[in-house]
């Protein structure tokens, strides 16, 4: 397709000649009182926030590329107050909790919101909320229900019809929407990890990128982590390597590598911009089970991504899997299907990586090494502000003692596991089928996805 041409095979937020210059990788033999596996969002923010607790504690990060080379810098951006992959699915797994999650996800996002600016973070964070659309005239009855579940919950949400919608953006296929003004932020994600990675190293914190970690092991006194190059002794220690094969081979029972996929235009000329309207910057999501997100960046490009989630079969992750031509055909004929103004709009580059997708669609926390590693996983694309949260519920139970969030039922208890493959790898191909067959027929799930969201497989 004309419009996929040029563009470039890479994360376009990554694409920047100034992002950071790598750092080195361990060799020999160190020690630390607190070690991080992984230099993506929740390591960093772990580190961060351990230095801030005790600015004597001896923090080291090891990251296999460099910090935020794999999902923290290559995702959407859309940095949410959601703590549990949105609001209807904490709703329905942890309703008795969610009054108190709630407000924990707006403190996490205003922290957030608040550390960019001190910090002096370069990350374009706007505060702009985000459009749920209805593309469907049987989405419009499950949009005013969400914002009526969003209201009893003291989210500030606002009902369009089809032509207040299209004033914000101009899109013919709205039929009606909801604005939560207040739940979402967009970020600039390559910029804000490489942020965070400044604040970590400014405040005394160690960082050996290229450093792969390929051994654990629990001394009795230490956690010992081996690279190929050195071995790392800390006292105690975090994991926070998401979709990629875990150290702890129980852990990946709860977590399945999910390809997702987007591209990003070429800058608007003012005419086309003019065409879309779009000043306020929200982000954007439809309501199908095959749902697209996208959004508008501060230097007038498009990113369009989501719609068709891939698993390859065992779980396989490779390179090359981060380039899908079907997906991004796809993915440019819907692009002009929502925007028809914007036919002649290039693509500069597509994308795609792994998401660590869990049963319950939102992260799940643990401990191991007899109380010295704890970890969280499974965010499921969710993980841009959820990360924060997830490295103090970390920190927290590494301390030993009970606080407020490892009280929490969401900490407490793990999703159910994967089924063992090769019945996972079936089950997810079956589920994807029955997903895209509801989207055809009116939203109405088959006999499969019902049972599936009855047992609590997301």
């Amino acid at each position: 397709m004309r419009s996929l041409r040029d563009a470039a095979p890479v994360p376009y937020w990554l694409d920047r000649p100034d992002r950071p210059d790598p750092l080195p990788p361990l060799s020999g033999d160190r020690r630390a009182d607190l070690a991080i596996v992984g230099g993506g969002y929740a390591g960093l923010w772990a580190a961060v926030l351990a230095k801030q607790a005790d600015p004597a504690l001896d923090v080291a990060v090891l990251e296999a590329g460099t910090c935020g080379w794999a999902a923290s810098g290559r995702n959407a951006g859309f940095c949410a107050t959601s703590l549990t992959g949105g609001l209807a699915n904490g709703h329905a797994r942890f309703p008795d909790d969610l009054v108190r999650l709630e407000r924990l996800g707006t403190e996490n996002l205003d922290a957030i919101e608040s550390f960019v600016a001190r910090h002096g973070i370069d990350c374009d964070f706007v505060r702009s909320g985000e459009l749920k659309v209805a593309t469907e005239a049987y989405q419009v009855a499950q949009l005013a229900e969400n914002a009526v579940l969003a209201m009893a919950y003291g989210r500030t949400v606002r009902l369009l019809d089809s032509a207040a919608v299209r004033a914000e953006v101009g899109s013919p296929t709205y039929l009606y929407a909801a604005w939560d003004r207040r739940g979402t932020a967009l970020v600039d994600p390559a910029r804000l990890a490489w942020g965070l990675r400044r604040v970590a190293l400014d405040s005394g914190v160690r960082i050996f990128e290229h450093t792969r970690v390929t051994g654990l092991a629990d001394t009795g006194a230490a956690v010992r982590l081996t690279t190929a190059h050195g071995r790392l002794r800390a006292g105690k220690a975090i994991l926070a390597t998401h979709a990629f094969p875990p150290l702890l081979r129980r852990l990946r029972h709860y977590v399945a590598p999910v390809y997702d996929y987007a591209l990003m235009t070429e800058p608007l000329t003012a005419a086309q911009l003019a065409s879309v309207g779009w000043r306020r910057r929200q982000g954007v999501s439809d309501l199908g089970n095959r749902f697209h997100y996208y959004r508008i960046t501060a230097d007038r490009r498009i990113l369009f991504g989501g719609y068709d989630p891939v698993f390859h079969a065992g779980g396989r992750m490779a390179p090359a899997l981060a380039q899908r031509q079907a997906s991004f055909e796809t993915l440019a004929r819907h692009f002009a299907t929502t925007f028809p103004q914007l036919a002649d709009v290039r693509f500069s580059h597509r994308w795609g990586g792994a998401v660590d997708a869990s049963t319950r669609l939102f992260a799940f926390h643990g401990t191991a090494c007899g109380g010295k590693l704890a970890y969280a996983a499974g965010f499921t694309g969710l993980g841009v502000s959820a990360t924060r949260f997830a490295a103090r519920v970390s920190l927290d139970l590494l301390s030993g003692t009970r606080t407020a969030l490892t009280e929490l039922a969401t900490v407490r208890r793990k999703p159910l596991p994967w089924p063992p493959e090769p019945a996972r790898t079936l089950g997810i191909a079956l589920t994807r089928r029955s997903r895209a067959h509801a989207d055809d027929h009116e939203g109405r799930p088959d006999l499969w996805l019902r049972t599936m969201r009855r047992l609590g497989l997301g």
